[in-house]
């Protein structure tokens, strides 16, 4: 009895280790194919574009203009056309009149990641590369077609932007064209001896500094938002800015007179923080390029357009326009130059030489 009991207890053993030894190999097995399944669900993840995993993305645009100038109606389109193009994947929230502070306070933003896109002049890249100020410089640039080219079509240009993006994480796509600066004040300008002892409100930007002071103005800089106050009140005499902004900011309701100085042709690039482009997949990186590409286009127009009718608004207006002659400014603001090349190094004169015959 006792043997028999022990025999059906062995029996029963063997049963049991026998099952669970077949229940492991059923496991594993499955085991196995559970992993194979998981491998080709995660190689299929991998390879699914963002298009397909519905990955959307929301870019912070800041800029110092205000929601009346033609800047912020060019950051409309782009907002419009990258929403659309992506299917509501790449949305642009626009931040204007200087929200987040100025346009220097912004490239810094955009350098450590913590704003999407801004709006620059090259000429303002001199803060980290001294020889992008030769573009600013006032009289070096004939048109906004000269900028152009020199940016985009010659060896100055490209190692420009090379260098921005590997150096400074910032991504220079396009530029449109924004006016070229004249001169407001409360006293007409009918040649150089006029801006002697004026006080001229710029920005902190060294080529509209010395444009003031070797134009014998006192060169007054001043935040942009405390512009207008300060002329009402008689704070500063003059300012200077393309005409589209002088009329976007209303400078003419406290401003006498406009003189048709052109000491700079502007640009505006539109600048992405490298850390931004390299976060997008390559479709919405390419949709963000044609939508500036197409943004830039519309704001040279708004700009061009509007630069053509405001001559006639300004004296409709009761300012009356001047047309000193420029040669005596250019002439005077020209000894300024060596400053630039001093500080550029050897190459300074150089690099003038490709700007410059990049007019041709």
């Amino acid at each position: 009895m006792k043997k028999r009991l022990l025999f059906f207890l062995s029996l029963a053993l063997l049963l049991v280790i026998a099952a669970c030894g077949g229940n492991d190999e059923d496991s594993s097995s499955a085991s196995e194919d559970e992993g194979n399944g998981e491998e080709s669900s995660e190689s299929s993840d991998n390879g699914e574009s963002s298009e397909a995993s519905g990955e959307s993305f929301e870019l912070e645009f800041g800029m110092q203009p205000n929601t009346q100038a033609n800047e912020y109606k060019a950051a409309e389109f782009l907002a419009d056309y990258v929403e659309k193009e992506s299917d509501g994947r790449l949305t642009v929230t626009i931040f204007p009149d200087a929200q987040l502070g100025n346009d220097l306070s912004m490239l810094g933003q955009l350098q450590d990641g913590t704003l999407d896109i801004t709006l620059a002049e090259m000429g303002r890249f001199g803060e980290w590369i001294p020889r992008a100020e030769l573009l600013a410089m006032p009289y070096v640039i004939q048109d906004f077609d000269h900028i152009k080219n020199v940016v985009y079509n010659t060896e100055f240009g490209e190692e420009l932007r090379a260098e921005l993006v590997e150096e400074q994480g910032l991504r220079v796509i396009d530029s449109a064209y924004n006016g070229t600066r004249v001169t407001s004040s409360n006293s007409p300008i009918e040649e150089l001896a006029d801006m002697e002892g004026m006080s001229l409100r710029v920005p902190e930007a060294q080529t509209l500094l010395d444009y003031a002071k070797y134009t014998g103005a006192n060169p007054t800089p001043m935040a942009f938002g405390e512009v207008y106050l300060a002329l009402q009140t008689g704070q500063v005499d003059g300012q200077e800015n393309p005409l589209p902004t002088i009329e976007a900011q209303s400078f003419h309701e406290v401003q006498d007179y406009i003189a048709l100085t052109n000491h700079v042709v502007n640009d505006n690039t539109y600048v992405v923080s490298e850390k931004t482009y390299q976060e997008l997949p390559e479709d919405l990186r390419k949709i963000l390029e044609e939508g500036i590409d197409a943004a830039t286009d519309h704001h040279t127009e708004l700009f061009q357009t509007q630069e053509e009718e405001l001559i006639s608004f300004f004296e409709e207006e009761g300012v009356t326009i001047t047309e000193p002659n420029l040669d005596e400014f250019r002439e005077a603001v020209s000894e300024a130059y060596p400053n630039y090349y001093e500080d550029i190094g050897e190459d300074a004169e150089k690099y003038m030489e490709i700007i410059q015959g990049a007019a041709e």
